[in-house]
């Protein structure tokens, strides 16, 4: 299936609302402009190229050529230092984004920042859930999923379960290793169809913690899908696992809340690879 059950209009939000609730994921169009998308992607070929390691989290690609050229960025928001950071940070708050994400769930505290560039031939990320990795409690994650790049799926773009959020938070099988370059899959809800997205520069796709998606390879010779996603909790969270910590309030400053124990639906002992 494609996107066309995805899309809705930011202009009217208790209908964006609607679709959310009843979906867990809803894609909003146009949300930044092409000329933004250019600077995004500017800046992060910028810093890849010339320190791909600041950010990057080369380790876990170490032994993957493509990707440990262009590993996935993790938290830039946290690098004042360089200008990926501060770009990251602005955007987080930035009230185009954290006004849908308010209407949506309400109000929010930032938590995490990454930017992918998926490369031609790149590996893609099987499905999973989010909220595994960012553990919020009582509340759950959503996450922003901007596309810097035209995708669709031939180049890897997400592909969504519409629907699973209502699911519970479970342990991940083992995904396929030539497909994935995350260890962990978890299997769509029976009944429910994966839905492939296409995006244009400056679409934002929002989805609920525990919607399930991912991605496909990049079997294109020639087109990048670079993409930058924040993920958001609730105010009315709790807790949160340790590494997102501290979360970003709406005026930019720092906040805490306490960090969530226990291991999950997995245990202590789960080794799975970080979100």
């Amino acid at each position: 299936m494609t996107n066309s059950t995805l899309s809705a209009s930011a202009a009217d939000p208790a209908a964006l609302r609607d679709r959310y609730d009843r979906d867990g994921v809803v894609q909003v169009d146009a949300v930044l402009p092409v000329a933004e998308t250019d600077v995004i992607r500017s800046a992060f070929m910028t810093q890849v190229e010339a320190d791909r390691c600041a950010v990057g989290a080369v380790e876990e690609v170490a032994q993957d050529a493509v990707l440990a050229r262009y590993p996935r960025f993790m938290n830039p928001h946290r690098r004042p230092d360089l200008e990926i950071g501060r770009l990251a940070r602005t955007l987080m708050t930035d009230p185009r984004l954290l006004g849908l994400v308010t209407a949506l769930v309400g109000p929010a505290y930032g938590a995490q920042s990454m930017f992918y560039f998926k490369p031609p031939s790149a590996r893609g990320q099987a499905l999973h859930q989010d909220n595994f990795f960012l553990r919020a409690h009582p509340e759950t994650c959503i996450a922003a999923w901007i596309a810097v790049d035209a995708c669709d799926a031939a180049n890897g773009a997400l592909r969504v379960v519409p629907g699973s959020h209502t699911m519970e938070i479970v342990c991940p099988e083992e995904a396929d290793p030539g497909q994935s370059f995350t260890s962990g899959l978890v299997r769509a809800p029976a009944g429910l169809p994966v839905v492939q997205s296409e995006m244009r520069p400056g679409d934002v796709l929002f989805f609920h913690g525990s919607a399930v998606h991912g991605s496909l390879p990049n079997t294109t010779t020639d087109r990048f899908r670079r993409s930058l996603i924040f993920h958001y909790v609730p105010q009315s969270s709790t807790e949160i696992a340790g590494w997102y910590l501290p979360l970003v309030d709406p005026n930019g400053s720092d906040v805490d809340l306490a960090e969530a124990t226990g291991g999950g639906p997995c245990g202590d002992t789960w080794t799975g690879a970080a979100h």
